[in-house]
């Protein structure tokens, strides 16, 4: 279907270039074929054995206790239907998940979400309702976020000046996001777009009081990030947050940039393992050389209580990642 529209397409510029009416002989640049969604059918055979096929809202299901579809019975008759298993939607099967009916219950912003954090776009995928209801409530907790941070967020400045430790920790968090968040909207890989919104959330959630400067910058880089895939929420909070003195309409927002600075990091953490065992963690500065780092992993707490005693026989490091002490 889809590669006939694309051959129409490519026919019909085709003719109007040769009629003079336009300058080029190709429309596309690039094609990228999507997956289909799927979902659970369900159906039942009258006597001359043609098949009736029913609406996932017009029968009830039975689950086991792993999630998976094991009976079904129709609502209007109370007698079980046979499961057709997951098919790719189609008015045939009646297993077709009518955009409207989860617009009316959750929204758009929840529907375009949830589509595109499904799966990767080249990729089938399978419908689910609990993935649907997922997804609204990441919105649900976005809302609520600038909301009871509002007066917090409108008052504080752009980034600049001295930060404390914490701050300079959400901006890294939030920047390292931003970098893949960036390039996976270039190769249209839209779920992990959305899981990178995700993790940029939990770390404005979690920045302590204080950050209030950071938490502007993060902030106004989620929505931007998330506008794409939802306009409506997005929109709304930037306006509401007062972003629009600083960057203009979301529409307009350029598009966030990675500072690069805000990514160098002052100080590394280091799993420490004593004879190959992980026994904890030691800080060291992300400049320290082996030698600081040897004697970092020596004195810390964590090697003391689980050498007993016994002095180093030799340190390895990973450069990283990780001191290994052999005692």
């Amino acid at each position: 279907h889809a590669v006939l529209h694309l051959l129409y397409a490519r026919f019909w510029t085709k003719v109007m270039r040769d009629l003079g009416l336009v300058k080029f002989g190709e429309p596309f640049t690039k094609l990228f074929t999507q997956g289909m969604l799927l979902n659970e059918s369900f159906y039942r055979e009258d006597e001359a054995g043609k098949r009736r096929w029913f609406y996932p809202s017009e029968v009830d299901i039975r689950y086991d206790d792993k999630g998976h579809p094991v009976g079904a019975t129709a609502r209007e008759d109370g007698l079980p239907v046979s499961l057709g298993g997951v098919e790719k939607m189609s008015k045939s099967k009646n297993n077709v998940v009518e955009p409207r009916d989860i617009i009316a219950r959750f929204g758009t912003d929840t529907a375009r979400l949830f589509t595109m954090f499904a799966g990767p776009p080249d990729q089938s995928a399978a419908w689910s309702d609990s993935g649907a209801e997922g997804a609204f409530r990441f919105l649900r907790r976005l809302w609520n976020f600038g909301v009871k941070n509002a007066e917090v967020i409108r008052g504080a400045g752009t980034v600049g000046g001295a930060l404390d430790d914490a701050a300079k920790a959400l901006r890294r968090e939030v920047h390292t996001v931003l970098r893949q968040v960036s390039y996976d909207y270039e190769r249209m890989q839209y779920n992990t777009v959305v899981s990178g919104a995700m993790k940029m959330l939990n770390a404005l959630e979690a920045a302590p009081p204080g950050s209030g400067r950071a938490l502007r910058e993060g902030l106004s880089i989620l929505l931007r990030a998330l506008y794409p895939a939802c306009p409506h929420v997005t929109w709304v909070l930037w306006r509401e947050l007062g972003f629009v003195r600083e960057f203009g309409e979301l529409l307009d927002a350029p598009w966030p940039q990675v500072d690069e600075a805000a990514l160098v990091q002052d100080e590394i953490e280091l799993v420490l393992q004593v004879n190959g065992k992980t026994r904890g963690a030691v800080r060291v500065p992300a400049q320290a050389d082996r030698a600081a780092i040897e004697a970092a992993a020596a004195a810390s707490p964590d090697f003391a209580k689980f050498a007993e005693g016994r002095a180093p026989k030799k340190v390895i490091v990973v450069p990283g990642r990780l001191v290994n002490v052999v005692v």
